[in-house]
């Protein structure tokens, strides 16, 4: 009977051993293949620091405005019901207009507004509808209407987007999905890991204003694209 229970034991050890060395294994690969990703994201984004920050700037859902191989992103936190925010998109376009090959803009939400988490969910709606840039821009316009921070009247923006084209039934049932509650899910985890806390917040190529302003970013811009383009 000993001996039977020697040989019991010597082979479950065989097997623990067996299943710990091909678990090992198997992490490696996940984590190989992850690592791999994130490369591929960094080489797409042409943004070097987006690897310091543990690619939170950069998310393969983000919505973007510019070419994909541009060498310069700006990463924008951005709040639909931002009074600022609304401020600045004209002024990023006209980034975005002067150097038409060199920059691209990356939109990521900060939903920090009564209301705003509704609206994202219908701007990535939009999407899916080809829409989102009209969308965006008859939300903004629209913006003094709905957007009051007590009591946002968030019915006035699903008018305003159905103006811009947008189905609207179809939008509200796609806002819903699992899919745009993970992505708002997923922008509000990075901003918190990178300590954004008002919106518009911006990066440059990784790199965060010296201090707020339309001509920090200006600068900003024109020396990362300066320095893309020796």
């Amino acid at each position: 009977m000993n001996s039977k229970k020697i040989t019991v034991a010597a082979l479950v050890a065989i097997v623990l051993v067996f299943f710990f060395l091909g678990m090992n294994a198997y992490q490696k690969r996940v984590q190989n293949s992850q690592a791999e990703k994130v490369s591929q994201v960094v080489q797409q984004s042409g943004s070097e620091p987006a690897i310091q920050t543990d690619n939170r700037l950069v998310r393969f859902h983000s919505p973007v405005f510019g070419p994909s191989n541009a060498p310069v992103t700006i990463v924008e936190f951005f709040d639909p019901a931002c009074e600022t925010c609304r401020a600045f998109y004209p002024i990023v376009k006209d980034i975005l207009k002067q150097y038409p090959n060199d920059v691209r803009l990356v939109i990521r939400y900060a939903p920090f507004h009564a209301g705003s988490d509704q609206v994202v969910k219908l701007l990535e709606a939009a999407k899916r509808q080809n829409k989102y840039q009209p969308v965006l821009e008859m939300i903004l316009a629209t913006q003094p209407q709905w957007a009051d921070h007590g009591k946002p009247n968030i019915e006035l923006a699903f008018r305003a987007a159905q103006e811009a084209g947008l189905d609207i039934a179809k939008a509200q049932a796609d806002a819903q999905g699992s899919d745009i509650a993970a992505v708002l899910k997923q922008d509000i985890e990075d901003l918190t890991a990178l300590e954004v806390t008002k919106t518009p917040t911006f990066f440059v190529n990784g790199r965060g204003l010296p201090s707020f302003g339309d001509q920090q970013l200006l600068s900003l811009v024109a020396e990362e694209v300066a320095k893309a383009r020796k």
